[in-house]
């Protein structure tokens, strides 16, 4: 298993029953499509055997191959960054370094490819991926931006949604859109610094 893998095994949350079987059964998962075996063939009975579990230890805890590949994704995923409160700017440039981050963590990680790959032709998936991981990050930011607003920052009249799109949006195309481009130290500052010049009050 290679070094990434076993980090994420540290890292995943386990349930109160038994933190060692999750780790064990996440662990399989990773083994197995480290081996070449496409997230379309994993199934419950080898993942359970790869483990050293028996399947109803694994039904025990996720219902299907979906729901366990849901906490595989989560492992994977780098935790958001901490949002310090110093100052807006910082805050802002903190969420797009984690980005930033991720990105080329995709970029240099074929397990994480390979997931993100299979997420995304899984709408139910990728919408549960969506609801429990990216909506928390998109409310981060948001709380930032509505910060900015408050402390005078940010203009009144902007819609924070929108708003927000315009500070992800340059990131998310370079890092899951165009893997071609580069994602040089410095970004995020560059992508901050030249949204936030437009969205300062005027006058």
């Amino acid at each position: 298993m290679t070094e990434e893998g076993t980090a994420v095994v540290r890292a995943v949350r386990g349930r109160p029953r038994s933190a060692a079987a999750d780790r064990a059964i996440i662990g399989a998962v990773l083994r197995l499509l480290e081996r070449g075996i496409g997230v379309g063939a994993l199934s419950i009975e080898g993942i359970a055997r790869e483990a050293g579990v028996g399947k109803a230890t694994v039904y025990r805890r996720w219902p299907g191959k979906d729901e366990l590949l849901l906490d595989v994704m989560r492992a994977l995923d780098e935790p958001p960054p901490e949002v310090r409160g110093r100052s807006v700017r910082e805050d802002l440039v903190e969420i797009l370094e984690g980005l930033r981050r991720k990105g080329l963590a995709k970029r240099d990680s074929a397990l994480l490819r390979t997931m993100m790959s299979h997420f995304h032709s899984h709408p139910r998936l990728w919408q549960e991926y969506h609801d429990t991981v990216i909506r928390a990050r998109r409310e981060t930011l948001h709380a930032v931006l509505r910060r900015g607003v408050a402390e005078g920052e940010i203009r009144a009249d902007l819609d924070v949604e929108l708003l927000g799109e315009l500070f992800v949006g340059p990131m998310l195309s370079r890092a899951l859109l165009h893997e071609w481009r580069e994602l040089p130290e410095g970004l995020s500052e560059q992508i901050v610094d030249g949204v936030l010049d437009g969205a300062r009050p005027r006058g």
